[in-house]
């Protein structure tokens, strides 16, 4: 299983980050390669995500928890999709807490479980997780600021 974390703590109060991180239309200034999302009735979206050779692909997902302001959770939808070869398992957290002086501290996790042949990418699979989060950190500082 591969299990990333990352933390940030950002220059704006828990209820507007939480404003923004909860959107799925708000995922594509900030999530990595998400060109836009499409809305399903019933707490589930599509990411139409862009791949580096300019291909969309298209990634569904429900909304398994949703705490607020505090904890965010959501499940990536595998049953027959390309993504199913490789992956049993993939969720996303985002998890909020107050920071003092209005500051907000972030923690973004995501969590995959190979499948397959995918099991033995493992630490491609923790790398490329890494790359993912700390881009979507990097765009959430830049949107609203960064406490240090």
């Amino acid at each position: 299983m591969a299990c990333v974390t990352a933390t940030i703590t950002l220059a704006a109060p828990p209820t507007v980050v939480w404003a923004q991180v909860t959107d799925p239309r708000q995922l594509s200034r900030w999530w990595p390669r998400v060109a836009r999302v499409e809305l399903d009735n019933g707490g589930a979206f599509t990411e139409v995500l862009t791949t580096e050779k300019g291909r969309d692909v298209r990634a569904d997902f429900v909304i398994a928890e949703s705490i607020e302001p505090h904890r965010w959770r959501f499940v990536q939808e595998l049953d027959e999709t390309p993504f199913a070869a490789v992956l049993r398992e993939s969720q996303t957290t985002i998890e909020l807490q107050p920071s003092g002086n209005g500051a907000t501290e972030l923690s973004l996790s995501l969590e995959r479980k190979p499948r397959g042949l995918g099991r033995f990418g493992g630490p491609m699979m923790k790398r490329a997780a890494k790359r993912q989060l700390s881009q979507a950190l990097l765009r959430l500082g830049e949107i609203h600021g960064t406490a240090d």
